[in-house]
């Protein structure tokens, strides 16, 4: 089975170049693929030129989906995973649906969402953040509830990074971004696939392993 994983960023890109092959094995293959941010969804028919140019993820999802459905000849799966920041789950998933079913011929996809947000995914490993970061704080790692919202990226900052949130936000969101980018890199090699508290996490992996014939 080949995986087609789109990801609305580089941190997520990165952290997914270490994670897939591990969860899926070497008898599969995959592209991670990120885009500019995540974007919104926009109806058919309202979508600007300028929307239409722009690399986010959701503005440029239906078109990728409906391509994805045209290929012909090579057993694949697309993945989508994004953030739910601070949008309705249900709803959400609901909307992308709603997208796939509209396409004709349907690829064989799957929506996997970190709740609340990609750094959840690490959080819910704290002996990986402890061994990158062997002076992270405990009272914030401890104190922090798998999947809550809560400001997950805030939490992982206020955790690993000198002055927390507060100074990294006053750095400015290109800071943040290769922030995240280095958490990425030097947590994932030290987390535990099977052993992860993040429930969205574990059913990013259940579904990549199901898609993959391994459960």
């Amino acid at each position: 089975m080949h995986f087609e994983i789109l990801v609305e960023d580089q941190s997520g890109k990165r952290a997914l170049e270490i994670l897939v092959p591990r969860i899926i094995g070497e008898d599969h293959t995959s592209r991670i693929i990120s885009y500019k941010g995540i974007g919104r969804v926009v109806p058919q028919g309202m979508r600007s030129a300028s929307e239409a140019s722009r690399r986010q993820l959701l503005d440029n999802l239906p078109r990728l989906l409906r391509g994805y459905g045209k290929v012909q000849g090579c057993p694949q799966t697309v993945i989508l995973v994004c953030d739910l920041d601070d949008r309705c789950l249900k709803a959400f998933r609901k909307e992308l649906y709603g997208i796939l079913n509209h396409c004709h011929p349907k690829p064989e996809a799957r929506f996997c969402i970190a709740i609340e947000e990609g750094e959840s995914w690490l959080l819910g490993d704290l002996n990986a953040v402890k061994k990158a970061y062997p002076r992270a704080k405990d009272v914030v790692l401890n104190g922090y509830v798998n999947d809550s919202i809560c400001g997950t990226w805030e939490t992982l900052a206020n955790a690993v990074y000198p002055g927390g949130a507060r100074s990294l936000t006053g750095k400015g969101w290109q800071a943040i971004g290769a922030e995240k980018s280095k958490w990425a890199e030097s947590i994932t090699p030290h987390m535990c696939i099977e052993t992860n508290q993040s429930p969205s996490f574990g059913y990013f992996v259940n579904k990549m392993q199901e898609m993959a014939g391994m459960v």
